[in-house]
């Protein structure tokens, strides 16, 4: 249906006057007068009652008003609602993102970029590296904080190094006396630690850390939520390498201490380098500015 003779219509049935109405469109009294009959016919139904002192709509015309409004207002906001997807403004971005960055960079870029895009939606998505990795290249999502790869991502994933911080092992509260005490000495204790299918940077981080202390890597239990794993340091089951970042989450019974000449553990933002979509190119701005 042509959008011309609905505004037609909605001048007539705000105005119930036909010369008024002509006069707020910018056009002659006739012209409208036919529109508006040949829209009745396409309809099958008169909108107005006309007489030569008073125009009224009809019982049809008031029902159909409630309908045709609305909808030429969205026709109208099609324009605007253009130009925002296309500036990345408005829309819908997916973003994933590994348990450790709960705790370091998500609440930050979230922060960031919804202040800076308020009307873009943001659909997050807790994940490992290794499921991160498969949904970007699959187009499940449209940006994932992961720990940075050993090796090289794949090649239709792009990265940008986000955060570098030191581990800290967490230890159960019993175990330590001494506030100022150094974690090394709890290294020969059993482990706590991610599963390395799921999150071969940080296990091998850590193994590899372990090994050129002379430590065995002693795994009494595998887990892939950095929740999980606090919560087992907490039952005495063991200690745990974490990222630093990891004392934000305060958890009764657990301790994190420092170690010496600690590894480093990166976490960046991935993404696929042919997504030209408007709304990642404002995240991946925040992100620089993070960065």
């Amino acid at each position: 249906m042509d959008l011309r003779p609905l505004r037609h219509f909605l001048a007539v049935a705000d105005t119930l006057h036909f010369g008024q109405a002509a006069q707020r469109l910018g056009m002659t009294q006739p012209p409208l007068s036919q529109s508006i009959l040949a829209l009745e016919r396409e309809l099958g139904a008169p909108l107005f009652t006309r007489s030569k002192r008073n125009v009224a709509l009809t019982a049809f015309g008031r029902q159909w008003l409630e309908h045709v409004r609305p909808a030429v207002e969205a026709v109208s906001a099609l324009p605007d609602i253009a130009r925002r997807l296309r500036d990345g403004s408005a829309g819908q971005i997916g973003l994933s993102f590994v348990s450790t960055a709960d705790y370091s960079l998500l609440p930050a870029l979230v922060r960031d970029y919804a202040a800076r895009f308020p009307e873009v939606e943001i659909a997050l998505t807790e994940a490992t590296s290794d499921v991160q990795i498969a949904d970007l290249i699959d187009g499940v999502n449209d940006a994932g904080i992961l720990i940075a790869p050993d090796g090289a991502l794949p090649d239709a994933l792009a990265y940008m190094p986000l955060l570098r911080e030191p581990l800290v092992v967490a230890v159960p509260d019993g175990w330590v006396a001494d506030e100022q005490i150094q974690g090394d000495f709890l290294l020969d204790r059993p482990l706590i630690l991610f599963p390395r299918r799921v999150a071969p940077a940080f296990h091998d981080l850590v193994s590899g850390y372990l090994a050129g202390r002379g430590q065995p890597l002693l795994i009494r239990q595998e887990a892939i939520q950095m929740q999980t794993i606090i919560s087992l340091v907490s039952a005495g089951m063991g200690i745990a390498l974490v990222p630093a970042s990891l004392r934000n989450l305060a958890r009764t019974g657990v301790r994190y201490l420092d170690l010496q000449d600690a590894p480093i553990l990166e976490t960046g933002l991935a993404w696929r380098r042919d997504d030209d979509g408007a709304t990642l190119a404002g995240l991946l701005g925040v992100a620089r500015a993070m960065a």
